[in-house]
Order: structure tokens, then sequence, then C-alpha cells
């Protein structure tokens, strides 16, 4: 859908899949969504064709894929999303479809298609990803309107994913500032220079990955300490009220005002296949414990269960919910009392 500019402000963007008098709990926001193609083939030949066989096409993005698997987690939930051209409309067929409450915002350029290709015999996933379309300031300002529309009663506003090309990089302070004028909580999930500006602004709950971590360090991150380092930082300087950061098969770290802890990944009770859906998966558990009124510790421990059940399933597609569950009596909790000191240079 397209709304005049320069006029006054557009009615609320198309709403799709809201049941009458069913308030959702959680709100998200995927500003760079994506049509997920599934492909998967036998033996991927280097030279030659290749033939595939479709495994799945689904909507995606990280606000997107927190949304899905929020409601298999029993949580409403409404995604606000952007949407361009005829990928754009399938997009919004696809949500329909799975039953998605979503709000589309719709842009000028294609929304973007992103491919994860599975070989069977290594069981391997090369999962590619294009930057996606162009935005227009205008249109970043349609969405944080629509945001603002959406939310009120809302406990919790899930910003996840990239942010296209042509956005300025604060693009989420604004999202931070209005969801806080709504009097909700902003749990952000984001990499990069748009990571970096969130921060100035302040956040309820950030979560990063190493690769973001170390982006915000200029430093590596692959230990409970090193994870340590960036969290007090993050919190004692109020960048964010709970600071949580991945570190792959070791766990997260959780920290919050009162200190920090270390959650130890569980062992997988199979062979890892890809962890393209970890981090959504994490942050849509760790919501489903903190809707439920749960203390951040235990929120993350069901997360990182959560992300360790994903990484059983290729691709993007949704983690085993009995596994998920079956796992968190297998997260490793120990708490570290007190701050740590930075290092000097810290950035």
């Amino acid at each position: 859908m397209h709304t005049g500019y320069g006029q006054a402000p557009a009615p609320l963007p198309r709403r799709r899949g809201a049941e009458s008098g069913a308030g959702p709990s959680v709100l998200t926001l995927t500003m760079n969504p994506t049509i997920d193609l599934c492909w998967e083939v036998d033996h991927l030949e280097l030279i030659g064709k290749n033939r595939a066989r479709v495994r799945s096409v689904a909507a995606g993005g990280g606000g997107i894929h927190v949304a899905r698997h929020l409601m298999r987690f029993g949580v409403p939930a409404t995604a606000v999303h952007t949407a361009g051209g005829e990928l754009g409309r399938r997009l919004d067929r696809l949500l329909d479809e799975e039953g998605i409450d979503h709000v589309a915002v719709g842009i000028d350029d294609d929304t973007r298609e992103a491919l994860v290709l599975v070989e069977a015999e290594s069981r391997r996933s090369h999962h590619i990803v294009p930057p996606g379309p162009r935005m227009h300031d205008r249109e970043g300002q349609r969405c944080l309107e629509a945001l603002q529309r959406a939310g009120g009663s809302h406990p919790y506003v899930v910003a996840s994913g990239s942010l296209p090309d042509g956005l300025p990089d604060d693009f989420y302070r604004g999202v931070a500032r209005r969801v806080e004028e709504a009097g909700s909580r902003l749990i952000l999930d984001t990499s990069g220079p748009a990571l970096r500006e969130a921060l100035g602004e302040g956040v309820f709950l950030l979560r990063c990955n190493r690769t973001e971590a170390e982006s915000l360090t200029g430093r590596t991150v692959r230990t409970f300490d090193d994870a340590r380092a960036l969290n007090e930082h993050l919190v004692t300087t109020g960048a964010a009220e709970i600071a949580v950061t991945t570190l792959g098969a070791l766990g997260a770290l959780c920290s919050t005002r009162h200190g920090h802890t270390e959650l130890h990944a569980p062992p997988l009770p199979g062979e890892p296949l890809s962890d393209a859906g970890a981090g959504d998966s994490m942050v849509a558990a760790l919501t489903t414990e903190l809707v439920a009124g749960a203390d951040p510790v235990s929120a993350c421990a069901l997360g990182v269960a959560t992300a360790a059940a994903a990484m059983l399933t290729p691709s993007t597609e949704s983690f085993d919910l009995d596994v998920a569950r079956a796992l968190r009596s297998k997260v490793r909790i120990t708490r570290i009392a007190g701050q740590r000191t930075l290092p000097r240079g810290f950035k």
C-alpha cells in the first residue's frame, strides 16, 4: 500500500490476520523482511547444473521470525513490516496464509528474497542474503508512525534485523523514543552502525552475537570474560537495562545492574545443522518469559535452550517446541557477583 506524500498522516497501513477482540501482547518490527526460499540438493556440484527440490517458501526477516516463534509459544504477536512491489504482496500473502497478525507499510522498492541451499549429503546449509530495497526517509517515517499507532497496549516491542539502505543509522533511536513514549519496553537485535547509534538512546534489552559484540568493542569476543566487559559497559552507561551477549556453542551472558550470569549451552541431542534461525528463536523465547513475568536470567535460560533447539533444524525452519523445553533444564547457570572494571581504550 502506498500513501500520499506531504499530506496529513495516513490511516494505519494494512493490517491482516487480527482476531476480533484479541489484543496482541508483543509488537515486532521488521524493516528489511525477506521471502525465505529453501532449496535442497543431494550433492552440490561445482560445475554443471544442480537439480533442486523446494523445501519451503516462507515470510522471513528478524521481527517476522520472532512473531512466528512467539505464537508457537502461545504469545499473541503483531508484526509491523515493510512490503514493496510484487514480492511485497507475496510476503503479505504468505503471512496471511500462516495466520500471523501483521501491519504492512508500503515502500517503492521490491522486498528482497533470500535463499537457503541445503546439501542433503553433507547436511550443510548455505544462507544467501541480498541487501534488499533502498528506502526513502519518508518511508521510514511512515514506518515509525505505523509502529506508534499499532503500539500502546503492548508491554514489549521487539525490533529485529538489519536496516535497508537509505535509512539513517540512527533510525532505531527514533524507534526507541516512540516505544518509551508509548509506555512499552524495547528489545533490540540489530547490527552495524544502526546498533551503535541505538545505544545512545538506551533500550530495555539488547541482544548481541559475537560478531556484533566485536564491532562494538573493537576486540575479539570469544569468552564469558570478553562478553562481561562489553555487557558491563552497556549496563553502566545506560545503553541497556539488560545486556545479553551470545557466544555460540558456549551459551550466553546475561547482565543487569545486579551483576552477570553465565548461561552455558546444553549439549545437543543431535548434530547441529544450521544457526541461521538461532538468534530470532532465542529472542522469541526470552520475550515469552518476560511477558509471563519471569526474571531476566530465567528468560535467557529458555532463550539459550531454544537457540540450541533451533540449531537442530536446517535453514530458518522452526525449532521443536518440546526439545526446547526439555533442553531448558540442561542449561547450566553460573551467577557472578560484583562488577568488572573495563579495560582501557574500551570503545
